[in-house]
């Protein structure tokens, strides 16, 4: 059987613009002494339950299928405004599956309706509509993952504080949630969000929403490249590594 053909080389000039990138989202990172992106956060262990996904199947086995994974979770405000003032929320959650291999999901506070789900939308309150915002592919299809609010969750409130607070007193969970660009969505589990991790453990947590996805998922599309050459920028500056910032050792 021959072997393979190797993949091709990216232009020259793809290469040296992703280094200019990386190389000025590490000097923004340096000179804010934080992350790039949400920089003021608050890191948790959780847990993700898998209940499938009702009706047609996405094809990916890790949102069709029922499972139970420890995860790791982080809640941040984008650009860091005061307390409770609005922001753009984020929401982070590694799930740490057995085979080892991370899935790293990553969304942002947005609108549920089809034309709102694209769009990174301010607010208050930390239960609420979080999407993807761009979408992912399975297969030829787009598909948007969401975390939803909970109405039988506790509440997370209005500011970090408050997030934290939550989680000494209770269990609050986010319903997550797939659709298609213009279908309602579809509940698929819930992820729980436990106990605090300390604000070292929050430094050190590096997620990568583009090369941590399960089988049958990928992330495509120029803004995919921009977030790649962002992403490594701001890690490279931080000394955070992908894997080691939490994809074990910080929930077990």
């Amino acid at each position: 059987m021959p072997a393979p053909a190797a993949r091709p080389s990216p232009p020259v000039a793809v290469t040296r613009a992703g280094a200019a990138v990386s190389h000025a989202a590490a000097v923004l990172t340096r000179l804010r002494r934080a992350r790039l992106f949400h920089p003021a956060g608050r890191s948790f262990a959780g847990e993700v339950t898998i209940w499938g996904t009702g009706g047609p199947p996405t094809g990916v086995a890790l949102l069709d299928e029922p499972g139970r994974y420890p995860a790791t979770v982080r809640l941040s405000k984008g650009v860091s405004t005061p307390g409770s003032w609005p922001d753009v929320l984020g929401l982070a959650v590694r799930l740490h599956p057995d085979d080892g291999r991370p899935f790293d999901l990553l969304v942002s506070s947005s609108g549920a309706p089809p034309v709102l789900r694209a769009m990174p939308l301010p607010r208050r309150r930390f239960a609420g509509t979080y999407s993807t915002i761009m979408p992912l592919h399975a297969g030829r299809r787009r598909l948007w993952l969401a975390a939803l609010a909970d109405p039988d969750s506790a509440d997370l409130g209005r500011s970090l504080t408050a997030v934290a607070a939550a989680t000494r007193t209770d269990e609050p969970r986010l319903v997550l949630a797939v659709a298609s660009a213009v279908g309602p969505w579809r509940p698929f589990g819930q992820v729980s969000i436990g106990t605090q991790l300390s604000a070292r453990q929050d430094a050190t947590l590096a997620f990568d929403p583009i090369g941590n996805l399960p089988a049958g998922l990928r992330a495509a599309g120029p803004l995919t490249w921009l977030r790649v050459q962002t992403y490594r920028g701001s890690r490279r500056a931080r000394g955070a590594d992908v894997q080691s910032g939490g994809s074990l050792g910080a929930t077990v």
